[in-house]
């Protein structure tokens, strides 16, 4: 198998209006490893579409074009609907940004898990059990059998997305997209999440796509950073190097953020330029 898990070149998804058709994401390219991939930028620049688009998440009304998107050699817009599916959870899966939006609140936690689980594997009950005990133990729960049977409202928010990351990674896919999954999360309790996340992709070789809007965050987390604005990339750069960003709008994103130790007030704004779009 190839170095690289996927290829993406100039993804295109648009959504129709009353007014003509809106590019949520306007011919977008990158290819991913075994690494971690951050996308960054403001809300509306397209990161989250671009995850759903790989996914096949996108809604039925939306147009999906692309000279490429290719998993390990499956061209994802040339399967069928079926197949898609079964690729979903088993072999690529993403984990959403508030799990109290994404987990049912009628079932428990543990069902929830087992029936990802069961979508993709033939298992027995009790051993299905038991892999979902475990890997609510590998995302640092503490006391998996208690929480296996809670419902989503009797956990906390950080315990929730744990369940989510446990849900996501219980069929063991190879790509995982991670859209904010700290973004609701206080600061003690993002490091956690990201240090879970940091390990699995360590241990087992996945490449990792972290979608979020803190570019300090993802700096310090991911091996490689892309910033995008109004639905394109307007820099690729190493994460180690950000500090060094060349495109004025990721220069201005950085200048935007608060400094301890000076004196700041007010903070400067971002000063937008036409070109950017383009």
């Amino acid at each position: 198998m190839s170095d690289k898990l996927l290829y993406v070149d100039d993804l295109r998804v648009s959504f129709p209006t009353r007014t003509g058709a809106i590019e949520a994401v306007r011919g977008v390219s990158f290819t991913l490893g075994r690494e971690r991939l951050g996308i960054v930028g403001e809300s509306g620049s397209g990161k989250s579409q671009t995850g759903r688009a790989i996914m096949g998440l996108t809604p039925p009304h939306a147009k999906i074009t692309a000279k490429r998107l290719e998993f390990d050699g499956i061209d994802l817009l040339g399967i069928s609907a079926k197949e898609r599916r079964s690729l979903r959870g088993s072999r690529v899966a993403m984990v959403l940004q508030d799990p109290k939006y994404s987990l049912n609140p009628v079932m428990t936690i543990g069902r929830q898990i087992i029936e990802t689980l069961s979508a993709h594997a033939r298992i027995n009950k009790s051993e299905a059990r038991q892999k979902a005990l475990e890997m609510l133990e590998a995302v640092q729960i503490r006391d998996p059998e208690r929480v296996f049977d809670l419902y989503p409202h009797e956990v906390s928010g950080g315990m929730g997305q744990r369940v989510m990351i446990a849900m996501m990674l219980i069929a063991q896919p190879e790509l995982l997209i991670a859209d904010e999954p700290t973004s609701a999360l206080d600061v003690t309790v993002q490091l956690e999440v990201l240090g879970i996340l940091d390990k699995l992709v360590a241990d087992r070789g996945m490449g990792l796509i972290f979608i979020s809007h803190d570019l300090r965050l993802v700096s310090s987390f991911c091996d490689r950073v892309i910033v995008m604005y109004a639905g394109r990339i307007v820099e690729e750069i190493a994460a180690s190097d950000l500090a060094n960003a060349k495109h004025p709008y990721t220069q201005g994103l950085l200048n935007c953020m608060p400094k301890i130790g000076s004196d700041r007030h007010p903070l400067p704004t971002l000063q937008r330029q036409a070109e950017w779009r383009t």
